[in-house]
């Protein structure tokens, strides 16, 4: 499983795979039910690759707040997305702290940990992944 294939699609939970393309759709799988669907050009998508995190600095890759959250919990699930939000905003401080709070939502922090529990689920080992990120920018 390669980060850069995984997707949100709008109005659908969980996280789904590329697995190819046609004229008018994509077809991706689920993560968790691991059910095939076409996704049409009317649905929004977004790429995880592609999302980041407002923070004082900079805007912060979702794969380096993934890369985070896997060292500290040892390749295991994070806390529940289900937890209250102070529990929820204290262990993101923990990941990044440096995040930009006014811009940055409970909803956000809860999205973000929900993901990384699918991922995690699924076996996406994120030491490998960001590896394999740095390999291809060098070339």
């Amino acid at each position: 499983m390669e980060f850069n294939t995984i997707i949100s699609v709008t109005g659908r939970p969980g996280l789904f795979q590329i697995i190819s393309q046609s004229k008018n759709a994509v077809i991706a799988e689920s993560l968790i039910e691991k059910k095939r669907l076409a996704i049409n050009a009317t649905q929004n998508v977004s790429l995880l690759e592609n999302i980041a995190i407002y923070s004082y600095e900079e805007d912060v890759p979702l794969l380096d707040i993934f890369t985070s959250m896997f060292e500290k919990t040892a390749g295991k699930e994070a806390i529940s997305h289900k937890e209250n939000s102070k529990q929820l905003t204290a262990f993101f401080t923990e990941v990044l702290p440096n995040y930009d709070e006014e811009r940055v939502y409970a909803s956000n922090i809860k999205k973000v940990i929900q993901w990384f529990n699918i991922l995690v689920k699924a076996g996406m080992d994120f030491s490998k992944v960001e590896e394999v990120s740095k390999e291809s920018v060098k070339e």
